[in-house]
């Protein structure tokens, strides 16, 4: 048996859905999350980074960023 956190004991009764929640849920709705990174892949080099320094983020992480600063004008 596992023991839950607080956290996910306060998550599991919960009845209001939090302002993320309803946002993420609008943006995987208009965004064509698969047919995107379906497109974008080829040309999305991860792994052609060096050992040294940062590790690279991954295209559907870029592309989830780049779409909230699109849409907040950041």
């Amino acid at each position: 048996m596992k023991q839950i956190s607080f956290a996910q004991a306060e998550h599991q009764n919960k009845k209001k859905v939090t302002r993320r929640e309803r946002f993420l849920a609008q943006m995987n709705a208009l965004v064509p999350w698969q047919r995107l990174i379906d497109a974008l892949s080829p040309s999305y080099f991860p792994n052609s980074a060096g050992k040294r320094g940062r590790p690279p983020i991954g295209l559907e992480r870029m592309l989830r960023i780049y779409f909230l600063q699109q849409w907040y004008a950041l």
